[in-house]
């Protein structure tokens, strides 16, 4: 009797991972696709539930182009996404009924799907100084073992809907994870998963490409769950943490952060827009005090500018200390060319206001 409840609970568990994120969705059904497009969840249709909707899909997109979770706290970035809808080229709404994980009842969401400019996305990366994470980007192996209480585990392609949290927070960081096919062999090796030896998992993942490996174990501890994660990039370790939460799904997600993280910092890398600092130029054609307060408003709106010191004004031209996040290239790039357009001026970087 002990071991038939041991096997319900088990296979409790395993349902739990696999269909606690499973939806039923009526009717048309638009999809994000593609890096530059991005779905989130709202409460109503109402234009200010869409703003929101708008900064937060804007904020996945630059996470998942750039690879940083925290790409929102550089500088300049949380100006733009308040005006995130000026990046929007479009969006849709689908609502998707599902089940409740917990209760079993119905659940409804009404979610948008957002659509952005990739011009002005990319533009706006560039003039910031942000770090591009370029495609095409790996798809490593992830070798997962989980013991639930009845011994370890592998996930494999048959039990995809176990790792289903982690497999979605990959995309959601911009890159997929793969799984390995679970033959005998690759059965046998969850013993090398669980006393961490990435060597044995490595050769063993020869047959897949890229030869990249996210290693994890995941196990009941006191409060829930703990998961300990390994990456493997070419035979080379280049990080390792752990995760822990009461809810196993999370603890799964957090080794795809870590993943993308550690490809973040191996393989992203910056424009060359220039450090970021004070730089003098000049504005002129303006011709009275509503064109210096137009100006310095346009000025004090672009994401680039940090600080504006005047340091010398004529009738006719004002030269300016512009404290900047990425240096001069960065503040031409989000010009306005209706508004400022650069002379090509020898010396001091000069600029005609219309």
């Amino acid at each position: 009797m002990r071991n038939w409840m041991r096997c319900v609970a088990v296979a409790g568990l395993w349902m739990v991972l696999g269909l606690a994120w499973a939806q039923r969705v009526e009717g048309d059904r638009p999809e994000a696709q593609g890096p530059y497009q991005a779905e989130v969840t709202v409460q109503s249709q109402v234009e200010a539930q869409r703003k929101g909707g708008f900064t937060r899909a804007l904020g996945q997109v630059l996470q998942r182009i750039t690879g940083d979770r925290g790409v929102a706290q550089r500088p300049g970035v949380a100006q733009e996404l308040r005006d995130a809808g000026d990046y929007v080229d479009g969006y849709d709404y689908r609502q998707d009924e599902g089940v409740s994980p917990v209760t079993g009842a119905p659940t409804y969401d009404t979610t948008l799907v957002v659509r952005f400019d990739q011009d002005k996305v990319d533009n706006l990366i560039a003039a910031l100084g942000l770090p591009v994470w370029a495609e095409p980007r790996p798809k490593p192996v992830l070798w997962l073992a989980i013991d639930d209480g009845s011994g370890p585990r592998l996930v494999a392609l048959a039990q995809a809907g176990a790792a289903r949290s982690v497999l979605d927070r990959a995309k959601v960081r911009g890159y997929k994870l793969g799984l390995p096919s679970g033959s005998a062999a690759e059965q046998a090796a969850v013993g090398a998963i669980w006393r961490g030896d990435a060597s044995v998992i490595a050769r063993l993942s020869a047959r897949y490409n890229p030869p990249m490996q996210l290693i994890g174990k995941l196990y009941r501890n006191a409060g829930g769950w703990t998961a300990d994660w390994t990456f493997v990039d070419k035979g080379r370790v280049l990080d390792q943490w752990s995760s822990s939460d009461a809810d196993a799904r999370r603890a799964m997600a957090a080794g795809a952060d870590g993943a993308a993280d550690a490809l973040v910092a191996r393989y992203a890398k910056a424009p060359p827009v220039g450090p970021p600092g004070v730089v003098r130029v000049a504005f002129t054609g303006l011709h009275g005090s509503d064109d210096y307060m137009r100006l310095s408003g346009y000025l004090q709106g672009l994401a680039v500018v940090r600080g504006i010191a005047p340091v010398k004004a004529t009738p006719d031209t004002l030269e300016v200390d512009l404290d900047l996040v990425s240096g001069l290239e960065g503040f031409r790039r989000l010009l306005d060319h209706d508004v400022l357009e650069d002379t090509g001026a020898v010396g001091t970087p000069t600029f005609q206001l219309h």
